[in-house]
């Protein structure tokens, strides 16, 4: 996939799937700048890595779910990019209880950061996108959005409404030549999953047909394609990264 000279926003870019999005974009020879809210050493080592690669990156440090900052960051990349091309929503939290027990707190942070974040990001790059009749939007939303999962009925929803927002999203900005998707992984093995039960992941690794976890590149690859000219006629689309995992 050819990407030289576009500027991409990969949200959430600091660890785990947004890492191997950050490096692949500028493997195919985008610039990009990440967002990250905590992790400010890992954020900084992608950045070093992709300026290695011959490309500009900036990390930036700000919370998906201020519509402010997402208004701000998007202004201050096309000023130090002088563009802007492609958005990767990837940004998001899990915060998993049951429904009998789960706290407006958990239930507001979750819908708050996984799917107003994503909200926030394309309100903020739509106007820039429908000026320029171009532009890239990838969402990432997960399995559990089409088919629910035990404990994460905030996490699903926020999950299943980034869906509605991506195929709405793309009939909206469809006359402007705005490709939208969204791309939907099953479990992949990153920093997240290795505190989780043993019985959990095997009932998962059991669920796929290959018998196998996906790896944060597996999402990369497919986000790159999206984003090049390879896909162009290619919008509102959901499509899955999980080894069979929702069959």
């Amino acid at each position: 996939m050819d990407l030289k000279g576009k500027v991409a926003i990969v949200t959430g870019g600091s660890l785990g799937i947004g890492t191997s999005i950050s490096l692949d974009l500028a493997q195919n020879g985008a610039d990009v700048a990440l967002t990250y809210r905590k992790h400010e050493k890992e954020a900084k080592a992608i950045v070093d890595k992709i300026k290695a690669m011959g490309h500009r990156a900036q990390e930036y440090k700000v919370d998906v779910s201020d519509f402010e900052a997402a208004q701000k960051l998007v202004k201050d990349v096309i000023d130090k990019f002088g563009r802007l091309d492609i958005l990767v929503n990837n940004a998001g939290m899990n915060w998993d209880g049951v429904i009998w027990k789960m706290t407006e707190e958990q239930w507001d942070a979750v819908i708050n950061v996984d799917l107003k974040g994503t909200f926030n990001f394309i309100r903020a790059a739509a106007p820039v996108f429908r000026e320029q009749k171009s532009g890239k939007i990838i969402n990432i939303t997960s399995i559990n959005a089409m088919r629910g999962r035990f404990g994460q009925s905030n996490y699903a929803a926020a999950k299943a409404g980034t869906i509605g927002l991506t195929k709405t999203v793309a009939k909206e900005l469809g006359r402007s030549k705005v490709n939208v998707n969204a791309v939907a992984p099953g479990l992949i093995e990153t920093d997240m999953i290795k505190n989780m039960p043993d019985d959990f992941k095997q009932s998962s690794l059991s669920e796929t047909v290959f018998n196998s976890l996906g790896k944060p590149e597996d999402v990369a690859y497919l986000v790159s394609f999206l984003c090049s000219e390879k896909a162009r006629h290619i919008t509102g689309e959901v499509i899955k990264v999980d080894g069979g995992q929702y069959i």
